[in-house]
């Protein structure tokens, strides 16, 4: 896990913020989310 404030990798689930997952999701064909995680990240994408 890391620290999403000050960068470092942990064990526990909270260091100065909670930490978080630093690898992204596994890709699949079927996701329904996608769409989503596009728009959040480049805007307004169809």
């Amino acid at each position: 896990m890391k620290c999403g404030k000050c960068g470092k990798y942990s064990l526990r689930d909270e260091c100065c913020e909670p930490t978080q997952n630093p690898h992204p999701p596994k890709y699949s064909p079927a996701d329904k989310y996608a769409k989503y995680r596009r728009k959040e990240k480049y805007g307004d994408v169809k």
